[in-house]
């Protein structure tokens, strides 16, 4: 599989996923995950996922590829895991309401960081009133330890309802990465999103031929390195950015 015709559903922004997706950029730039004008690339900031399918699919980019079914499903699977463990853990959820609600109010919450639209009403206050009030008892390392055990085994036993697209689990995994990781730093647990792989740095393509001098400048060492690399040249030889940008206005 080298392309696939996308977006398969139509997308638009909901209550979190501006925000959301927004917050996960400015991170994954400082991490180097992403490149440093990320906020500006149309492949990145798109609700669509690129058709080329060597580029990952951004987590608010999932709703164009699955549409509302199968995140529903893979919903409904994982609460299904929820009701039938243990009582410790299964006891807070039941607190709060049955299967049927906690799959209505999850699965509107993905839906709508992933790009379905404004499906969660409330956004991220909602998100933490719930955590902060209904969901204390578990917002710790045995609940989170717990809790991402069982989320790791509904995505694996879910491979049906991903599509054939090989990226999409690599998504999910991000998106439930990101949150985890969220949670862990606000609720002081520790941080066990082993989800799976998740998104390895985007690195974008430089072609210092189609830029200005100041666009080149504008790069970072590292991109700048990255990209007389890719150019076949020794960067070895270029021991600052100075030089670096000198080399690279001679190709």
């Amino acid at each position: 599989m080298t392309g696939v015709d996308l977006p398969k559903f139509p997308t638009r922004h909901g209550y979190m996923s501006e925000k959301i997706q927004q917050a996960y950029i400015t991170a994954a730039i400082e991490k180097g995950l992403l490149p440093s004008d990320a906020h500006r690339l149309p492949e990145i900031v798109s609700l669509t996922a690129p058709s080329d399918v060597s580029k990952p699919i951004q987590f608010w980019q999932l709703y164009s590829v699955l549409g509302q079914d199968p995140i529903v499903g893979i919903v409904l699977r994982f609460y299904e895991r929820v009701f039938a463990d243990e009582p410790w853990f299964t006891s807070v959820f039941e607190r709060v309401g049955g299967l049927g609600h906690h799959v209505s109010t999850q699965a509107s919450m993905w839906i709508d960081v992933m790009g379905g639209g404004p499906y969660y009403h409330g956004a991220e206050f909602r998100l933490s009133f719930h955590h902060m009030h209904n969901a204390m008892a578990l917002m710790n390392d045995n609940g989170a330890e717990r809790w991402v055990t069982l989320m790791r085994n509904t995505l694996d036993a879910s491979s049906d309802l991903m599509s054939a697209d090989p990226r999409v689990r690599t998504s999910i995994n991000t998106f439930l990465a990101y949150f985890m990781t969220k949670y862990a730093d606000e609720f002081a647990f520790e941080d066990r999103h082993i989800f799976g792989e998740t998104n390895g740095p985007l690195k974008r393509r430089i072609n210092f031929m189609k830029m200005t001098t100041e666009a080149i400048e504008a790069l970072s060492e590292q991109e700048l390195s990255d990209a007389l690399a890719d150019h076949g040249v020794d960067v070895s030889q270029y021991p600052n950015k100075q030089a670096m940008v000198s080399k690279a206005l001679m190709i």
